[in-house]
């Protein structure tokens, strides 16, 4: 029997019972079919008093129609997250593409993402349905990490707008993959941990948008001969970024 892990957002601890919350209980119990007496992982999140990121092993219990438990056995420090810290400047994308970028950027290590809307974003969002396409947008963040094994869960920030972004202060390396720049991402210093990556949407940033950019210390760098598409940009370059400054060997 598969031991999947699930997320839950309230403090754990070895010997108590945690019921499943709304979420957690439909994946478990409706789709996967578990049944009582089943393990499953359970991780929330949330560093540790110790510092550390955790995930508990359980056991199913007390299951019903419309809930259940999980009596948590065993406690398990999980040491997987990159030296690397990543945050993503994400131009927003049309359709399946920006999920899909969240998702693998994720598995990847990437730490936070800002979704960002720029000249050529091509979508449309404001109000209540922003705010529920963020929510979406977070719940594949859970998912990825439910999947890869992480227990740091990346936080999707809110939507804003490339000069907002912009104006945010930082000690990070800052980076903007240009097809045309100078530089490659495997020349770079090692002058932090710390990186902000920008990627524009279908179509790249604009002539305007890139030199806002350099004005705000972003270092144009290149990925190789070919025009990626936003998704595959923005894999490729925390690749990159994982191979010279993280754990990706």
């Amino acid at each position: 029997m598969r031991n999947p892990r699930i997320y839950q957002d309230q403090p754990l601890k070895v010997g108590e019972k945690v019921q499943l919350n709304a979420d957690a209980f439909g994946h478990t119990i409706r789709v996967l079919r578990l049944n009582e007496g089943d393990m499953v992982t359970l991780f929330n999140g949330q560093r540790e008093d110790d510092g550390n990121y955790c995930q508990y092993q359980g056991e199913l219990s007390n299951v019903s129609k419309k809930q259940a438990e999980v009596l948590l056995t065993d406690r398990q420090v999980v040491e997987n997250e990159s030296p690397l810290n990543i945050h993503l400047g994400q131009g927003i994308s049309r359709g399946d593409r920006m999920d899909f970028t969240l998702q693998k950027s994720v598995e990847l290590g990437v730490n936070t993402i800002t979704p960002l809307f720029t000249e050529r974003c091509g979508v449309k969002l404001s109000g209540e349905r922003l705010a529920k396409k963020r929510d979406q947008w977070q719940k594949i963040v859970i998912s990825a990490c439910e999947q890869s094994g992480r227990c740091a869960v990346p936080k999707v920030a809110d939507p804003i707008s490339l000069s907002d972004w912009f104006s945010q202060e930082t000690s990070a390396l800052k980076l903007n993959l240009h097809p045309r720049a100078k530089h490659s991402v495997m020349t770079l210093p090692q002058e932090n941990q710390r990186v902000r990556l920008l990627i524009g949407p279908e179509g790249g940033l604009s002539d305007e948008e890139i030199s806002q950019a350099n004005n705000a210390g972003f270092i144009d760098i290149l990925l190789g001969p070919r025009i990626l598409r936003t998704e595959t940009a923005a894999l490729t370059a925390i690749s990159a970024l994982q191979c010279r400054f993280g754990d990706l060997a």
